[in-house]
């Protein structure tokens, strides 16, 4: 191998067939970390791209620009201070001797020191030149490195060809290629040593082994010779380009699910997606069970018709290419059959007995060895639903809203939901349908876990909107109530979420409910001796409006600003936000926020009482009769504009208090001897600071 060139390096490690969900995830954690060691040991040079690769038998990275050998380093040792490497007379001391011997060098190099001041004293520095490292040695290092980094699911432990010899990986290992341009890396791994062959495709390569006769060349001889798309990225692409036009070639379109469509890029090589059909009567399942078990058990692509309606056919990826794909076909019609067939068997009969006869029977099933059975939750849900009803919609609202949380848990007790636990609710929605109930009912129990996962969509109707809400204040004051909160990554009951839900039903829906009174009619719902957090409750659900609020788009700054009057109900949060925003470009703004901040300092430092009112008779100063009398002004516009929900108007109308705040900070003495002009002045404050922070704690907005 020529020490100066530079060249592409290739590294693949075959294995057995890798776990397909996390494939995507091996593949860029591999290609990551050998790229990041190489650099760190100086071997790549300008223009050293990354290049993933990730099938179902192998993970490979190949990187542009790889040098041979790593440039030359300039290496400073510190060693001692100067006055104890050197005596009296200059020469080295015993100490400094060992230390240059403990480095490599000999004596000779005391000579060669240099003498630096490092802090306060004066100390001997060794500066050598360190040679680069060797490609075969680097990427032994990075390859190690990679190797034990890979994020594995499940490691497994497999013998080597000596049958002594144990390894652990994800999946057994059999061949390792290493190439830097045409030359073959002396590195090993897992028991194997680096060459240049490869295997392709386990039925359709050309030939077996494939030979890679340069890093360059990898991707387009597996695709050649051995029939794989080895790119990730470039199979998950011809999968979708495949799939469409097979389903614009029917005039529909196929079911869009990115997490399936990684899943099955991680189990095909070279893929061929094929047309295939079920018998229509099975449409008559409802098409969520159907879509489902196509999905999860089979890995096929349903297809939905122009309105997202599901047809009696679905796609198939395949793995195989054969020039008469009839018995490939075929077989993948075969197998969904009894698929589809036991939905029908669940659906026909879970309807042979109404939703509201199984509501008894969750009562014999256990929710939290300390929160009680499902019967009982669903009474909790109940009581808090029907208040929340009847809060945003009176009695009408709180009867439906109760009907809806005493059926919504009821179909965890069907069959269907039994098997496909993600249906419930949506079952529950068809089978109160069946039994003639209203369709509001029906929308209620479906809707009432949304929303699902950041971005679903939220209910549809009021009742929906009091039963969700619910089932989410219970469950967080349940969980709370038994000190089981997240902690850091983890979140086993999915707490997070389900107050990211009550955060966006009540701030996108503009629902007209305090927060405090919501979480402790959740708490009151639980039978006396649970724990009582209402605290850590609603402090939670700060943190995470808090955040989601930012996510929105608006600063940690005005966030902090409306947030810091911790309002009660947050329907009008955004309308604040806005309106906080738009002052903030005002002229006065800024002057306006210190001076706020200003007056809360000295309010804080106060003894006074703060309930006296101001006596206009001991407005003594020019400047605090001109601010009373701009505040008697500018307040009531404030006031009436908050009032009618013009918080911008509300805000912008502080404005007119610049000139008259700043006079009076430049000509008046809040602490004056006198108590009573002291006092006095005090309350002029508190009026002010009351008028200016109406809307938002505008001190936070202050630099």
């Amino acid at each position: 191998m020529d020490t100066n060139t530079i060249r592409t390096l290739l590294v693949e490690l075959f294995v057995e067939e890798l776990p397909p969900k996390a494939l995507k995830r091996l593949g860029e954690a591999f290609g990551q970390t050998l790229h990041d060691a190489l650099r760190a040991q100086g071997l790549l040079a300008e223009g050293a791209a990354l290049t993933n690769y990730a099938s179902p038998r192998r993970l490979a990275a190949r990187v542009g620009a790889v040098r041979a050998v790593a440039p030359p380093k300039a290496v400073s040792h510190k060693l001692m201070p100067v006055a104890v490497g050197l005596d009296a007379a200059g020469a080295p001391t015993q100490a400094l001797l060992k230390k240059l011997a403990a480095l490599g060098a000999d004596a000779g190099a005391a000579a060669r020191l240099r003498r630096a001041v490092d802090g306060k004293a004066e100390a001997l520095f060794l500066d050598s030149v360190q040679p680069g490292v060797t490609l075969a040695a680097g990427l032994q290092r990075a390859l190690d490195e990679a190797l034990a980094k890979l994020p594995i699911p499940k490691v497994m432990e497999y013998q080597l060809d000596d049958g002594w010899t144990s390894v652990n990986f994800v999946r057994p290992a059999h061949a390792l290629v290493a190439l830097h341009g045409a030359d073959v890396v002396p590195v090993s791994a897992l028991g194997l040593v680096a060459g240049r062959h490869t295997h392709g495709h386990r039925f359709e390569a050309a030939v077996d082994p494939v030979v890679i006769d340069d890093a360059d060349a990898y991707e387009h001889s597996l695709r050649e010779q051995g029939a794989v798309i080895a790119s990730f990225a470039a199979r998950r692409a011809e999968i979708a380009r495949q799939l469409h036009e097979a389903a614009a070639g029917e005039g529909l379109r196929p079911v869009e699910d990115e997490a399936l469509l990684d899943e099955v890029t991680a189990l095909v090589e070279r893929p061929n997606v094929l047309r295939c059909s079920f018998e229509p009567e099975f449409l008559a399942v409802p098409q969520e069970c159907l879509i489902l078990t196509m999905k999860a058990n089979q890995k096929y692509f349903p297809l939905l018709d122009a309105d997202g309606r599901l047809t009696h056919r679905f796609l198939v990826v395949s793995n195989v290419s054969p020039a008469d794909p009839s018995r490939v076909i075929t077989g993948n019609e075969r197998v969904v059959r009894p698929r589809l067939a036991d939905a029908k068997f669940f659906f026909d009969q879970d309807r042979k007995r109404t939703l509201a006869s199984r509501v008894p029977g969750l009562a014999k099933v256990v929710y939290h060895g300390k929160l009680g059975t499902q019967g009982e939750r669903v009474e909790r849900v109940r009581s808090i639903a029907r208040q929340i009803g009847e809060q945003i919609g009176g009695l009408a609202l709180a009867d439906l809203a109760d009907e809806a949380a005493t059926l919504a848990k009821a179909d965890l007790l069907t069959d269907m939901v039994g098997e496909f636990p993600e249906l419930q609710g949506i079952m529950g929605a068809y089978y109160v349908r069946h039994d003639g109930l209203r369709e509001a009912i029906a929308d209620a129990i479906e809707d009432h876990y949304k929303p699902r996962f950041a971005g679903d969509a939220l209910p549809r109707g009021d009742a929906g909107l009091a039963v969700a809400l619910a089932d989410k204040l219970e469950t967080l004051a349940g969980l709370f109530g038994i000190g089981q909160l997240p902690t850091g990554d983890k979140d086993p009951f999915a707490l997070r979420r389900h107050a990211l839900g009550v955060i966006r039903m009540l701030v996108e829906r503009r629902l007209p409910l305090a927060v405090p009174q919501l979480v402790g009619l959740a708490f009151r719902a639980f039978p006396e001796g649970h724990g009582q957090a209402q605290a850590e409750v609603l402090r939670f659900l700060h943190e995470r409006l808090s955040g989601w609020l930012r996510e929105q788009g608006w600063s940690a700054q005005e966030v902090d600003a409306v947030l810091a009057l911790e309002p009660a109900q947050w329907a009008a949060l955004p309308q604040r936000l806005a309106a906080v925003r738009a002052f903030a470009t005002l002229p006065e703004a800024a002057a306006l926020a210190a001076a706020n901040k200003r007056v809360g300092n000295i309010l804080r430092k106060s003894d006074d009482a703060p309930g006296l009112e101001i006596d206009p008779a001991r407005l003594a100063e020019p400047a605090e009769q001109a601010l009373a009398a701009a505040l008697d002004a500018v307040a009531p516009r404030a006031e009436a504009a908050f009032a009618a929900g013009d918080l911008t108007a509300s805000l912008q109308a502080l404005a007119a208090l610049k000139a008259p705040v700043d006079a009076f900070f430049d000509a008046v003495m809040v602490n004056a001897e006198d108590p009573a002009l002291r006092a006095n002045r005090l309350a002029l404050l508190r009026a002010l600071h009351r008028a200016m922070n109406r809307v938002a704690d505008l001190a936070r907005l202050a630099a």
